[in-house]
């Protein structure tokens, strides 16, 4: 198995931009923090975990960066619009969006033993909280001329999912609304794109071992790349869509899942 070991250095691809980050405190959301700001964003981080956010805060401003941080509850509505309405009082304007934020099924297993509790909470918090998210950020983009979204979706999107049936529906649902938005926003010049990543070496991943032992040896044996990805590897394709590089781009759901997908 040939290990990552790609080093990139920044190269300004975000330079200007005022960029909201949910899921921010760990995993994918606090590599995409990091990498943004290196890349010259002005980032506002948002999470439950403010303690963690604001660990993340002091280091990019450590470096040089600008970040902020703001509270957030993705399962709360009002939460997610007075996070984005924080970023217009910091900045009076959002540029980029990367709608990260997400929770697994508390309980993996088939269908028919999902409980309601887990599918309500796949509901709120992978499903409605991008659209509440969506609706929130395109409003402010709409202020200063267009902006980008990417909302994080998975691999488990794409297929059955058996293991994980009300986090696949929900992320799959998911896929759909950002192809929506996407045609609805683009006369305003607001592009919209989702990312499919597979297995990524994330707490998540490490509560889904947990749970079902195995999952990550399995995920590796089924992935052509034979490893899963790290965080940054993922944050990367963010960046690029976020970025003016992908201005022709929307409405597109790109896999990055070392071939998993295939």
């Amino acid at each position: 198995m040939t290990e990552n070991t790609t080093s990139t250095a920044p190269i300004g691809l975000l330079t200007g931009k005022v960029v909201f980050i949910t899921g921010a405190s760990r995993g994918i959301g606090a590599a995409a923090a990091r990498l943004f700001a290196s890349e010259g964003a002005a980032v506002v981080l948002a999470a439950r975990s403010t303690d963690a956010l604001d660990r993340i805060v002091t280091e990019i401003r450590a470096d040089g960066g600008t970040a902020d941080a703001v509270p957030l509850d993705l399962a709360d509505r009002a939460s997610i619009r007075a996070a984005v309405d924080h970023v217009e009082r910091l900045h009076g304007r959002l540029d980029g969006a990367f709608n990260n934020g997400a929770v697994v099924q508390q309980q993996p297993g088939p269908l028919d033993t999902t409980s309601d509790k887990d599918i309500d909470e796949q509901f709120a918090v992978n499903f409605r909280s991008h659209w509440t998210a969506m609706t929130a950020e395109a409003a402010l983009m709409r202020q200063s001329g267009g902006g980008a979204i990417v909302n994080t979706s998975s691999i488990g999107s794409r297929r059955a999912n058996p293991a994980l049936p009300a986090y696949g529906a929900m992320k799959r649902a998911l896929n759909s609304i950002t192809e929506t938005a996407a045609v609805t926003w683009a006369p305003e010049s607001i592009r919209v794109n989702g990312i499919t990543p597979g297995g990524t070496a994330t707490e998540m991943m490490e509560k889904w071992e947990a749970a079902t032992p195995g999952i990550i040896e399995a995920n590796n044996a089924a992935t052509p790349l034979g490893r899963m990805a790290e965080p940054r590897e993922i944050a990367e394709v963010a960046a690029w869509l976020l970025s003016d590089r992908a201005s022709y781009v929307t409405g597109a759901i790109i896999p990055v899942d070392g071939g998993a997908g295939a």
